[in-house]
């Protein structure tokens, strides 16, 4: 399978202090790869850098083979992108704002006004055209910033935490798209804070902090390597958790708050003893990708 971005030693400094620190990365053609890692892990710099917006402290990066910064005006030809936060000309309608930017790419009028229906119609705001933008919801917002990036028909989509602060039923319709445009053969670079969005959606993913790759795998990979497959949650009484979970046999005992979690690889036993313990309250959950994120960069606050 191609590489579509290829990253080796890329190293980043702001003001002497290094943000990015030798990272290595290959993303294939077609699939959809991730960057997790709490806030300052280095993970929209490294895309920055990526799209040649900043100049690199040390490094090689590659996209569609040709070198970043020198090619970057041609790779982000090919290109598309979503930003963290939606950057829509409010002065235009849905439509417009889709025309003004296809023209920075110099597509044929005729070209561009079938791809604009068609863009339209994939992201569901066909009837929302001729509509202000101040007037879209923030879920329409996300998904006409996703079919801005569409525009230029790019093999690369790159997206920054491209559901933040969306409501459930917009999540999940836009994760069914993204679904759609990796099948299509897109090859997507996504940021997320959602675990569960890299779970439903990544092909491969690294989890960065401080700069640094910690971890690169597939979810269900890096879960099975971190994580004990049977994770128990309780909350009560603390005398009372500590009581339960201190009889459990084998496992790893984490207290978070007023949150016990129990992490093994066989719990019944503990299921059973909390059944009988009416002042606890537990969920008996699998180990997800959460589960090894928080054990791997910690979980104190990130500013």
């Amino acid at each position: 399978m191609s590489s579509v971005v290829q990253i080796a030693g890329l190293r980043k400094q702001y003001n002497g202090r290094e943000v990015v620190r030798g990272i290595d990365l290959n993303v294939s053609a077609g699939r959809c790869f991730g960057l997790l890692g709490p806030n300052g892990a280095g993970k929209t710099t490294t895309l920055r850098l990526l799209l040649g917006q900043s100049p690199v402290s040390g490094g090689e990066i590659r996209v569609f083979g040709l070198p970043i910064p020198q090619a970057g005006r041609a790779v982000r030809a090919r290109t598309g992108v979503v930003p963290q936060a939606d950057n829509l000309d409010p002065d235009f309608t849905v439509a417009e704002n889709l025309r003004v930017y296809g023209r920075y790419f110099g597509i044929p009028a005729k070209t561009l006004d079938v791809r604009i229906r068609e863009l339209l119609a994939f992201v569901d705001l066909t009837d929302r055209a001729d509509a202000r933008i101040a007037t879209l919801s923030g879920g329409m917002k996300r998904r006409l910033t996703i079919a801005r990036a569409l525009v230029n028909a790019p093999e690369l989509v790159v997206l920054d935490e491209p559901t933040t602060g969306l409501d459930p039923q917009a999540r999940h319709m836009i994760w069914g798209r993204l679904r759609d445009l990796r099948q299509s053969g897109k090859t997507l670079l996504l940021t997320t804070h959602y675990m569960e969005e890299a779970e439903r959606l990544c092909d491969e993913l690294i989890i960065m902090d401080q700069g640094r790759i910690l971890e690169q795998g597939t979810p269900a990979a890096l879960v099975r390597k971190h994580a004990e497959p049977e994770v128990i949650e309780v909350r009560g009484e603390e005398k009372l958790a500590r009581q339960a979970l201190a009889s459990a046999g084998e496992g790893r005992f984490e207290a978070v708050g007023d949150t016990y979690y129990y992490y093994t690889r066989d719990a019944r036993a503990v299921v059973k003893q909390l059944e009988g313990m009416p002042g606890l309250t537990f969920l008996h959950r699998p180990a997800n990708l959460e589960d090894v994120f928080l054990k791997l960069t910690g979980r104190e606050l990130r500013e």
